[in-house]
């Protein structure tokens, strides 16, 4: 399972995607010049979906603000703060916020289906301890996180960039790590999984050379509790596809 959250960076003329990739730059448009953490895809958005985002975004959809964020009016409530970057459909982050509830979840996810299917998964659970930003991470990172605000962050199945060439566009990059070790309080956590093998690699790489950060276990942490098998990594299991989760924790 690929979300949509995705380093972007300016590409060289030769190394563009082919044939029609998410990421392609259209003849005479500018070449984007900041790094984003998503790639908008298309998709089409249901009548529940819609329903929901109407009804259930004014409540739990926030605006962005170029400006720290105030958690605790946020969420009506003073509690750890967990950042999500990119959740696709929402299934997990749902279910992670029910079987925590005693954690507050700001979820960044600009991909609109996504965003209204979480919201419907909100009402129908009546789950009241999610937040979603509809927009870019980074920036949210950095105008509305202030450092050791966060006590921990997801990063489940980002987009892997199979081609080699595209390695670049990958989230998991050094400059990102650090701010978001910077954002974590003392103890707060980090925890990524991929169904990639050669990304694991890198982003285990990219952990262990973070100085702030220190690994939980050896290499590869076992799959916590409370991140829950989709029914995308179902399947890849029985088909002897691996998934590998990395827990690090602000030294």
């Amino acid at each position: 399972m690929t979300t949509s959250n995705q380093t972007i960076e300016t590409p060289h003329p030769d190394d563009a995607p082919h044939g029609g990739e998410v990421g392609d730059t259209p003849a005479g448009v500018a070449h984007p010049k900041t790094i984003k953490s998503y790639v908008l895809r298309t998709g089409r958005v249901t009548t529940g979906q819609a329903k929901a985002l109407e009804t259930l975004g004014p409540r739990f959809v926030l605006d962005y603000e170029a400006k720290a964020l105030d958690a605790t009016a946020a969420f009506g409530r003073e509690a750890p703060l967990i950042l999500e970057i990119g959740f696709g459909m929402g299934d997990a982050t749902a279910h992670i916020a029910q079987v925590r509830p005693h954690d507050n979840f700001l979820c960044c996810e600009v991909h609109e289906p996504g965003v209204g299917a979480l919201l419907k998964r909100i009402g129908e659970k009546d789950i009241a301890n999610i937040r979603i930003l509809r927009h870019d991470a980074v920036e949210v990172i950095d105008h509305m996180l202030p450092e050791a605000s966060l006590d921990g962050v997801h990063i489940f199945f980002p987009d892997p960039w199979h081609k080699k060439r595209h390695h670049k566009r990958r989230l998991i990059q050094p400059p990102l790590i650090a701010k978001l070790a910077s954002r974590l309080k003392p103890g707060g956590y980090l925890h990524c999984a991929t169904d990639w093998e050669p990304y694991a690699g890198q982003i285990l790489q990219v952990l262990s050379a973070q100085a702030l950060l220190e690994n939980t276990a050896e290499d590869y942490a076992p799959q916590p509790d409370y991140r829950p098998l989709t029914k995308f990594e179902n399947r890849g299991l029985r088909l002897g596809h691996g998934v590998w989760d990395l827990v690090f924790r602000r030294r």
